[in-house]
């Protein structure tokens, strides 16, 4: 029962409450950061509707239930019903203009090749999508593309468009492009970098992607044309950096995260791919390549380590038979991982887009 001397019940009072309850990833209140998308009464019933920044979210009952606590707290209020909706915010600012209908692009990385960049970037789009996101994947590896491969056969091939527009392949209800659509398998491509970054703008600008949450980027190893193109035609909402743990590879690595910070773009987190072996008799763990250098690297750079992934021979056959392990094997550890991966990706936007500093919406200028 409402106290005599309370002030009547009202939206400006529930929404005050609100302040009390923290969102867990960006550690601020939910009032504060938008998210208390609608506030209604009925008498003293009490109807909230929550603004979700992404599907890829592991807190929506906490927080429900900690909305549902606090307006209950309220004098004069007998009921609360809570009510989740998504809507992910635009991390890719400033590419209206390119990449309309995406909300964000990620770029997954790496300094050396064969440190299994593509099985990540393949894996993690797909995990992303398992979550619930709507999820594209360009590969922009111009010399190596090896996504085609590693995904199979397409549900639908690309496909040229009224307008000169390209409509990507379709792989697992995902939309995918890549230049090995367009070569012969043996051929190589031997194209200089302004070739490079024509073909990225075409795949940017030419490509019907419709709405999506998120763009997945695999890079080419290093730090040359293509991730210098990329970063010039849209702002990319962050990077996913892979290595494996020895030492030789994080050299390359630091190369890569150097490259980022000079064209402003956010490292999102670290990989380390090849953690380590685990044996299917015995079960005896071996640290082929060392251990913990990913970690290590996240550390220095006061970024999220996205997780350790263990060589293991199911994810290279399933890359080699166009069955990624996250479709092929769901119930595996692999796929738990990569799971876990994407929550952590999707996290580590939120805290970067809605309580993170606002990135500039111009493009970079490489000098």
């Amino acid at each position: 029962m409402a106290n005599p001397t309370s002030p009547p019940l009202s939206v400006d009072i529930v929404r005050s409450a609100l302040r009390e309850v923290k969102e867990p990833v960006t550690g601020r209140d939910v009032s504060t950061l938008g998210m208390t998308k609608k506030i209604e009464l009925d008498g003293p019933h009490v109807y909230v509707t929550l603004e979700l920044p992404t599907p890829v979210y592991r807190h929506r009952g906490a927080l429900e239930q900690a909305v549902d606590a606090a307006v209950r707290k309220v004098p004069g209020v007998k009921d609360v019903r809570v009510l989740s909706t998504v809507n992910v915010p635009q991390g890719n600012r400033g590419a209206a203009t390119r990449l309309p209908s995406v909300k964000n692009v990620i770029a997954v990385a790496a300094g050396k090749g064969g440190v299994g960049k593509s099985t990540v970037s393949t894996n993690l789009a797909l995990a992303l999508r398992q979550h619930g996101a709507r999820v594209g994947l360009m590969d922009a590896d111009i010399y190596g593309p090896s996504v085609p491969t590693m995904l199979g056969e397409a549900e639908s091939p690309p496909s040229t468009r009224p307008g000169n527009k390209i409509g990507p392949a379709i792989y697992f209800g995902m939309p995918v492009i890549s230049v090995g659509f367009f070569t012969e398998r043996e051929g190589a491509v031997v194209w200089r970098g302004p070739m490079i970054h024509k073909l990225l703008q075409q795949f940017i600008e030419d490509v019907e992607w419709g709405d999506l949450d998120y763009l997945v980027v695999d890079l080419p190893p290093g730090t040359g044309d293509a991730q210098l193109s990329l970063s010039q035609l849209i702002p990319i909402t962050g990077s996913v950096i892979v290595t494996t743990p020895q030492e030789v590879a994080l050299i390359d690595v630091e190369k890569a995260v150097s490259m980022f910070k000079k064209v402003e773009v956010p490292i999102l987190g670290v990989v380390e791919n090849m953690s380590y072996y685990v044996c299917p008799n015995c079960g005896h763990h071996d640290e082929i390549f060392s251990r913990g250098g990913g970690e290590q690297l996240a550390e220095q750079h006061k970024t999220t380590f996205l997780g350790a992934v263990p060589i293991d021979s199911k994810v290279r056959y399933g890359g080699d038979i166009g069955r990624p392990i996250v479709i092929g094997a769901p119930d595996s550890e692999h796929t738990k991982i990569f799971m876990e991966m994407a929550l952590r990706v999707a996290e580590s936007i939120m805290r970067l887009v809605m309580a993170g500093p606002r990135r500039p919406a111009g493009l970079v200028q490489i000098r």
